[in-house]
């Protein structure tokens, strides 16, 4: 394994170098570099191959890497400005404007800086990914025939079998389609199913991205509130009647952010509810693979209980394997197949083939079981650990609910406090949360911050990120 630093501080040594050779000169071979540099071939690679990058070296397979002429003077930059008033105008005879605020996506996707806890990351530390069976998944999945061939624009038929029959009922493979990723989904689903300037409702509080999706398709997201045990049915049926929306976007399991998963009361409520209405329900069932050692076994799925063709339902791989696995799936039955399939044609074509066969492999693979059991065994154990710490050291705080699955604490604030102001403080102090306000499309009842405990190196990161924030208040 390469060391980022080191890979830098290669190209950086070469980088200085360059004038001692001529233009189309050769550099000195790899095995010289790694010689001289002490350092692995693998890193010399990484630094070529930077170099490369920049236009400063060409790479010749089999003859090395050689000097490329300097590049010209940049031209001077143009005058944008002229966008300003254009992209202003633009949503001036619109009921939503579509522009798009991402930044309560952009801080659970933001590296912290050098020495900041993350407790804002939305994906498992690279600890806790199965980097061991990727790797090997995709080796195998490499070698597969015709595995760089176009594949079928609704996904690999073996892999659409085996989302069919993770989400269970009456699903079958012909009503899946392999998607780039959950976020992708859900996209497909809210251009399908609600059009410019309509209503779609959504629990509160929510995932930012999902408000971030609504938004950008012109919709305008409205508030449904959430409890422990999930999303209230009788506001539910009063937003439906009091907007007309035909959307209802939610998850039933672990949500995210609070962790409450629907009870078994609100179960077929909530479907009855959205037939009711002549309503799609859009489950978005991100963390059913993150269940929590003492969960249990998980309910089943809105879409294996649905027998009218409510729940369209979406799944992903990503949150329990890596951010960069983006394979998923869209599921749903009847004529509102063909609508999300001929969109997704549309954006996408198809999910890169490789990209599914690794996922095929990696699924398959007896890696895969022991895998879930133990980011099972962790999440349980860093929840528990960040759980307690909050208690004891900072009582001020309120834990909202203990969830048995998913990656976060919701966390209320003490009264008069506010979240974006905390987040500040934490940030200062080392340790970076996610501030509450971007999970609520309305006024937020409270204020809140999320802590994420799955993108640490391990509990030791957890306790001390807890005694940073207390020291900071």
């Amino acid at each position: 394994m390469y060391e980022r630093s080191s890979v830098a501080e290669l190209a950086e040594s070469l980088r200085s170098e360059l004038d001692r050779y001529p233009v189309g000169g050769k550099l000195p071979s790899s095995r010289a570099l790694v010689e001289r540099y002490r350092v692995s071939p693998v890193t010399v690679s990484r630094a070529l191959a930077q170099l490369a990058a920049e236009g400063l070296v060409v790479t010749r397979p089999g003859a090395g890497a050689f000097r490329t002429r300097p590049r010209t003077a940049e031209p001077a930059p143009g005058d944008t400005s002229w966008q300003e008033v254009t992209l202003s105008a633009e949503g001036a005879g619109e009921v939503v404007p579509r522009s798009v605020d991402a930044s309560g996506v952009l801080v659970c996707l933001n590296t912290p800086p050098t020495g900041v806890i993350g407790l804002n990351s939305g994906y498992l530390h690279p600890s806790l990914q199965p980097e061991r069976a990727m790797a090997a998944a995709l080796a195998r999945a490499g070698r597969r025939p015709g595995a760089w061939g176009r594949p079928p624009t609704e996904g690999l038929p073996e892999l659409r079998d085996w989302f069919a029959r993770e989400i269970g009922g009456a699903v079958a493979a012909a009503d899946v389609m392999v998607t780039a990723g959950g976020q992708s989904a859900l996209t497909t689903a809210l251009r399908a199913l609600a059009p410019p300037g309509a209503p779609v409702l959504v629990e509160s509080p929510t995932y930012p991205g999902l408000l971030a999706i609504a938004r950008a398709s012109g919709c305008r997201p409205v508030p449904v509130p959430v409890d422990a045990d999930g999303v209230r049915p009788e506001l539910l049926a009063a937003a439906f009647e009091a907007t007309g929306a035909r959307v209802f976007v939610c998850q039933p399991l672990f949500q995210n952010p609070t962790g409450a998963v629907l009870s078994a009361a609100r179960r077929p409520e909530v479907l009855r509810i959205a037939r009711a209405a002549g309503a799609f329900v859009v489950e978005d069932d991100y963390a059913r693979a993150l269940g929590h050692e003492d969960a249990g076994p998980p309910p089943a799925t809105l879409a294996a209980e649905d027998a009218d063709g409510v729940v369209v339902h979406v799944r992903s791989l990503t949150k329990v394997t890596s951010p960069s696995l983006r394979v998923g799936a869209l599921a749903a039955r009847g004529p509102v197949l063909d609508r999300l399939r001929a969109i997704q044609v549309v954006d996408t074509f198809f999910v890169p083939r490789p990209l599914q066969e690794t996922a095929l492999e990696l699924v398959g693979a007896p890696a895969w079981p022991r895998h879930l059991r133990a980011v099972a065994a962790e999440l349980r154990h860093r929840r528990d650990v960040l759980a307690g710490a909050l208690r004891r050291d900072l009582p001020g705080l309120e834990l909202v609910h203990l969830p048995s699955g998913g990656y976060q604490l919701w966390v209320r604030l003490g009264e008069g406090q506010d979240d974006a102001a905390f987040a500040a403080a934490a940030l200062r102090a080392g340790v970076a949360v996610a501030p509450g306000r971007p999970f609520f499309c309305a006024e937020p009842p409270a204020a809140y911050v999320r802590m994420s405990f799955a993108g640490v190196s391990g509990p030791g990161e957890l306790l001390e990120a807890v005694q940073r924030l207390r020291a900071a208040r």
